[in-house]
């Protein structure tokens, strides 16, 4: 979000600045950017209604990260930021436009990095050590890049990037920096928007017009007209993309800029008008946060509620006056949070974020203590390094002091950043490297029935790989993700690949999500010993099914991207004409089409034409069961390497995974269509461990990691062979 603009502001066009505003933040990343006060030109009106509406934002965030359950969209609280920046940084540079007929850039960008890079960089460094110091280590490389990148304002491009990335999201946790998005944005539109301001006065002196406002509207269309439509397209395609991305938010800053611009007339509304759009304006910014959820396709259309909400709020404020919402707005409890709302708008997120991962979880309660506390270190940062340095004479006076300022401010993030991330290195090198015995599920007996064989084992000497290794981006993936076999979310592309043998007499085809993917090691042992032809096609969240698959983010909607490669993939297979067919997911709902819901029925119906397609070719089908996962695995073998039964879950959880309950009532009826189940070889003990011989199981989320799927090429050969495929295993020396 933006950092606090002054709350005492000209009517853009008019009057400037007559000071400053007793204590000083605004909204989030849109920090008070604007001018010293000049008291000798004509006296401001002070908008208490903009400083009070920095407090409902920033509340609505503070209270819906605690998780208070009634506040499901509390998260637009940030639009609102968007549009205060907007319309404050907008006012300032165009009375800078009517005093001097130009805008400074030196000076612009001065102003604002004595205003937000201090205090950011504080919280930055802040964060680094409380990471250090309470997160477990596995998450220190990845939280340091988060820091690095959000002291130099891109950290929205990352976690875009992080967001649609499939393996990534496997062992993604929250970061502590993940509120720096929308900071990002902000500094990012005010790269873009004083650049066409220029370009706008050059074009109005061009012109030989002196009113520089009309061709400033042009500009701003320019920005918000593209970036409205797509945030609705990138919204409906990659909802996770556009959620962080700048070209999906530009629009909603340009619209408190549009405010700034229009403010003159809107000053001259009529009262009662001006009263009514106000509260109707709050009301729509309330109203999104109690109807909106995270299933709201965001930002996309839906952001224009609170967008518009508070664009209302703060045109209708200077001709609504006493009546409208700053007879709420205005008073001074929220005043006071306003001019904390920087402050604590960046304390409160890392706070939450470190309580969380030291306490294993917050509850609401402990949750509303933490924000609630953070307000002690904002308050200290507003007075002790906000003000002042914003009201430095001596940095006031000096541009290229201000930006040398904020340059060694920047230096110090990415430092805090950096020495995180070498700490997380350091220890990641720290562990023994040499092979060591890893039998992981090879110590079982293949005979079905034998486990569980006792409880499950506190500690291992060593991990292969070592759950830290896999924090810091050793994957323990299969091969496809390598050798770009492997189809992400977005994407509907077949892609087939081939290993063990091109010209075995036996072909094997491996099908399905990653679910299926995941034992791609184990049959590529089978395939070595005997003579195999071994194919893989695979796709995130996408199931082999004939049905229509739904997204696995959002259930209410098709996954078309699915729906086009499993089409594509079962003419592959019906002219191939593999022996055997090996499918698995980890999905159990398709689209019933006459309901227009997701069911179980519809995809039982989705998999059996699937099969029956097959069998009609040729070629005999082997389900493979999905198994349940343990949650956060990896890290938690890290952080309880003495004590790993504190990792292991319930072995009722495979009954029970809705996938697995699906599948066996879809092979139920289909007598060709056979089921494999290698649970027993993941979950040998009383308990399903996170690491057996000397192995961890899970990569991340219910996913098993390569390296532990590959000591299960014995029991999966057992299991073939007891349905008829031919599979033989013999153990190396």
């Amino acid at each position: 979000m933006t950092s606090p603009e002054l709350t005492t502001v000209a009517a853009p066009g008019s009057s400037q600045i007559e000071k400053p505003p007793p204590a000083g933040p605004s909204t989030l990343p849109d920090q008070a950017a604007g001018r010293e006060p000049r008291r000798e030109s004509t006296p401001s009106r002070f908008r208490a209604d903009v400083a009070g509406l920095r407090a409902v934002a920033v509340g609505l965030v503070l209270l819906y990260h605690a998780g208070l359950p009634f506040l499901p969209g509390g998260f637009v609280g940030v639009d609102v930021f968007f549009v205060i920046s907007g319309f404050l940084i907008t006012g300032q540079l165009i009375n800078e436009i009517d005093r001097t007929g130009r805008i400074s850039l030196l000076g612009f960008y001065a102003r604002r990095a004595k205003r937000i890079l201090p205090a950011a960089t504080v919280v930055l460094a802040a964060t680094a050590v409380a990471v250090r110091l309470f997160v477990p280590r596995g998450q220190w490389q990845e939280i340091g890049g988060d820091i690095a990148a959000a002291a130099i304002y891109v950290v929205n491009w990352r976690f875009a990037d992080r967001a649609v990335d499939y393996l990534a999201a496997d062992n993604a946790t929250t970061s502590p920096v993940q509120h720096f998005w929308s900071l990002a944005v902000e500094e990012q539109f005010y790269l873009l928007w004083p650049l066409l301001i220029i370009l706008a006065i050059l074009a109005a002196k061009r012109l030989r017009r002196t009113n520089v406002r009309p061709v400033l509207w042009i500009g701003l269309a320019v920005l918000a007209v593209p970036s409205f439509a797509w945030s609705i397209i990138e919204t409906a395609t990659s909802p996770e993309r556009a959620f962080f991305v700048s070209t999906t938010r530009l629009w909603e800053l340009a619209v408190g800029a549009g405010i700034a611009l229009a403010a003159t007339g809107a000053a001259r509304m009529p009262r009662a008008l001006a009263v009514v759009l106000g509260w109707l304006g709050l009301a729509a910014i309330v109203a999104a946060a109690l109807l909106v959820t995270k299933k709201t396709a965001w930002p996309g259309y839906a952001a224009a509620l609170p967008t518009l909400g508070a664009a209302a709020v703060i045109a209708a404020g200077a001709a609504a006056g006493s009546r409208g919402p700053v007879l709420v707005l205005g008073t001074r409890p929220f005043r006071w949070v306003g001019d904390l709302s920087y402050s604590l708008y960046l304390w409160h997120w890392p706070m939450l974020i470190v309580a969380g991962a030291y306490w294993d979880g917050l509850s609401v309660k402990r949750g509303l203590v933490v924000a609630l506390a953070s307000v002690v270190p904002a308050w200290i940062t507003f007075r002790l390094v906000e003000n002042p340095l914003r009201y430095s004479r001596a940095v006031s006076k000096s541009p290229r002091l201000a930006l040398s300022l904020g340059g060694n401010f920047t230096m110090a993030g990415i430092c805090a950043g950096l020495a995180l991330v070498l700490t997380a290195a350091w220890a990641a090198n720290a562990q023994p490297t040499r092979q060591h015995y890893a039998p992981g599920a090879a110590l079982l007996s293949t005979t079905p029935g034998t486990a569980p064989i006792g409880p499950v084992p506190e500690r291992f000497d060593v991990i292969t790989p070592d759950p830290l290794q896999i924090r810091q981006g050793f994957m323990d993936v299969p091969v496809t993700n390598r050798d770009k076999c492997f189809q992400q979310v977005v994407g509907s592309e077949l892609l087939w690949c081939t290993y063990g043998n091109p010209t075995g007499s036996t072909t094997v085809a491996l099908v399905g999500d990653s679910k299926m993917d995941q034992w791609l090691p184990a049959f590529q042992v089978l395939a070595a010993q005997n003579d195999w032809k071994l194919v893989i096609a695979a796709k995130a969240s996408c199931p082999f099914t004939s049905a229509p698959a739904l997204r696995a983010d959002d259930p209410t909607k098709l996954y078309t991207d699915c729906i086009d490669w499993n089409k594509a993939l079962l003419r592959r297979l019906t002219e191939e004409r593999p022996d055997y067919v090996v499918t698995s997911q980890g999905a159990s709902r398709a689209l019933d089409t006459k309901s227009g819901k997701g069911t179980v029925e519809a995809m039982i119906a989705g998999v059996r034409a699937s099969w029956k397609a097959l069998d009609s070719v040729g070629s005999k089908v082997v389900v493979l069961a999905n198994n349940p996962g343990p949650g956060p695995a990896v890290t938690c073998a890290d952080k309880n390497r003495n004590h790993l039964s504190a990792c292991a879950f319930d072995r009722k959880r495979h009954d029970q995974d809705a996938a697995y309950v699906m599948q066996r009532k879809a092979v139920a009826g289909v007598p060709e269509v056979k089921m494999i189940d290698l649970f027993d070889a993941i979950c040998p003990t009383d308990k399903c461990p996170v690491v057996f011989g000397n192995v961890l199981i899970y990569r991340g989320g219910s996913h098993i990691g390569a390296a532990y799927v590959k000591t299960t090429a014995p029991h999966l050969a057992r299991a073939l062979s007891d349905i008829g495929v031919p599979a033989r295993f013999a153990p190396s020396n």
